[in-house]
């Protein structure tokens, strides 16, 4: 009796694990085989495509066992982190998640089928080129241009980068990292628009009220240090000295629910997704923290953190009066639209951003013939560098461009991305239709 016994729960236990494994088998199967099927199959499937950038220049073309890029070295380098590769070694890539697509697979049959497409993107391959060249290899750098009237992301070149087809070089340190959409960093000054924008619809009398700074200024005894003396100054100039006491004083005054609800508002916290891909979250103080803390966030530092996607966004809302056209790279994409920014806060940060440049960042001679709005930054990292931030767009029907340029340790943002972002949006205007 007792062998009988034994070899039933010997027979029940060998049937679970035969269960056990192959539930096992059908959840992976349902996660893993479409790659597996690929995995045989994709040498004779017959699917065939082509990446194309907005005026046709081939990025990428696959069939087959061919997978291939664009011949020109400079059109794969710069364009890397908008096409990715095959092999998924950036997270940010649209061709790998395109070739997959274009493959389908059906988990009832276990057959893929054929399918010959064509996708084009609303990046501009000689705008990369450009922003590629003037960026140059060595640094770490994001750059992002958009049409804030149409959605069209225009350039995304993240730096260092690589070409895919280069087997034999050195990848250089964080080369697959998309900055422009997987890292975050200290805003700095372009944080102000932000607290700015909380000051206009929050502080009454903003627009009458004067701000005294002489270079220091004590808040529940502990200093907030400014560049320089501005002394009395509007709320206009404060924005156009970029004046940390001015702003260390709005947002004490706005207090700390008002400025995380802002924060909140416009996305700075979110992780926002471009054409499917996930962009990396910001940060701000949400737990209290005091008001010399709260007075350094609302410049900008403090544990402030912000992607430069989520930046870009809120700049295409403010030059659009306010409603975002959401940023996408696939062309033809219906538009998704999102009231962001009240209207008359928008044309109030529009206005004032223009005097920016013409009052503090001698316009005419640093940006000569174009209607600009922007803001520096120049975000202190506690060990005497600087990221470099240039943000902003021209109030130009014809040229559209909203623009976040940032360079990694690059030092004052008017000298480094000041200047680049001045070449990249001179030759869009030239170049660009």
């Amino acid at each position: 009796m007792r062998k009988i016994t034994n070899r039933a729960l010997c027979v029940l236990l060998l049937a679970a694990a035969v269960i056990f494994g192959m539930t096992v088998y059908v959840l992976n199967y349902i996660d893993y085989g479409h790659d597996w099927a690929l995995y045989f199959s994709r040498a004779n499937s017959g699917s065939t495509g082509q990446l194309l950038d907005r005026s046709g220049i081939v990025l990428a073309s696959f069939g087959g066992i061919d997978e291939l890029f664009s011949p020109d070295a400079e059109t794969r380098t710069a364009n890397y982190h908008v096409t990715g590769d095959y092999w998924g070694r950036t997270g940010t890539g649209i061709l790998s998640r395109y070739r997959r697509d274009t493959q389908d697979f059906s988990l009832l049959t276990g057959t893929t089928h054929i399918e010959n497409t064509t996708l084009t993107l609303t990046v501009d391959a000689r705008l990369n080129n450009k922003i590629y060249e003037l960026l140059g290899s060595d640094r770490k750098a994001a750059v992002l241009v958009c049409n804030y009237k149409t959605g069209e992301l225009l350039g995304m070149v993240s730096t260092p980068t690589v070409d895919p087809l280069d087997t034999e070089g050195e990848i250089p340190d964080g080369a697959y990292l998309n900055r422009c959409l997987s890292a975050s960093y200290t805003p700095g000054s372009t944080f102000k628009l932000v607290t700015a924008a909380a000051a206009i619809e929050n502080i009454p009398d903003i627009n009458e009220r004067s701000f005294y700074c002489e270079g220091e200024y004590k808040i529940a005894g502990v200093p907030v240090t400014c560049k320089a003396a501005h002394y009395t100054q509007t709320f206009e100039q404060a924005l156009s000295n970029s004046c940390n006491i001015a702003f260390a004083q709005m947002a004490v005054m706005l207090g700390q629910d008002t400025m995380v609800s802002y924060v909140t508002q416009y996305g700075f916290l979110d992780t926002h997704s471009l054409d499917g891909i996930d962009c990396v979250a910001g940060s701000y103080p949400t737990e209290f923290v005091g008001d010399p803390e709260l007075g350094w966030s609302g410049i900008g530092q403090s544990t402030d953190l912000v992607c430069p996607y989520a930046m870009l966004r809120y700049l295409c809302a403010i030059a659009n009066g306010g409603t975002l056209v959401e940023p996408h790279m696939i062309a033809g994409e219906e538009p998704v639209t999102t009231a962001l920014v009240e209207p008359a806060t928008a044309a109030q940060l529009t206005q004032m951003m223009n005097y920016n440049v013409v009052d503090h960042y001698q316009g005419e001679e640093n940006f000569p013939g174009l209607r600009l709005c922007a803001k520096t930054g120049t975000a202190e990292l506690g060990d005497g560098d600087s990221h470099s931030w240039f943000v902003g767009f021209l109030a130009d029907d014809e040229h559209p461009y909203a623009f976040v340029t940032l360079v990694e340790r690059g030092g004052y943002g008017i000298t480094t991305s000041g200047a680049l972002s001045n070449e990249i949006l001179q030759w869009a205007v030239a170049n660009l239709e």
